[in-house]
């Protein structure tokens, strides 16, 4: 994957957010990947989603939403 988030795939990273009941406003998905990527609660109570530059982003969006409810389940 290149370092670069597209908008495509930060839409698909949002549908799968909208299907989880995560308002929009309290996501935030920068816009450069990294290797590792990171899921995690910010201080201010947003969810961030930084994609993981190192691993296919399909594959990658398959684990995603373990990911994001490991950050809820941890957080309760």
């Amino acid at each position: 994957m290149s370092d670069a988030v597209s908008f495509p795939q930060i839409n698909q990273i949002l549908e799968l957010t909208d299907d989880l009941e995560i308002n929009r406003e309290w996501v935030e998905i920068p816009l450069g990947a990294e290797s590792p990527g990171v899921v995690r609660k910010l201080e201010n109570g947003k969810l961030e989603i930084i994609v993981d530059a190192g691993v296919p982003f399909e594959e990658w969006l398959g684990s995603l939403e373990a990911k994001i409810r490991n950050v809820f389940e941890v957080d309760a």
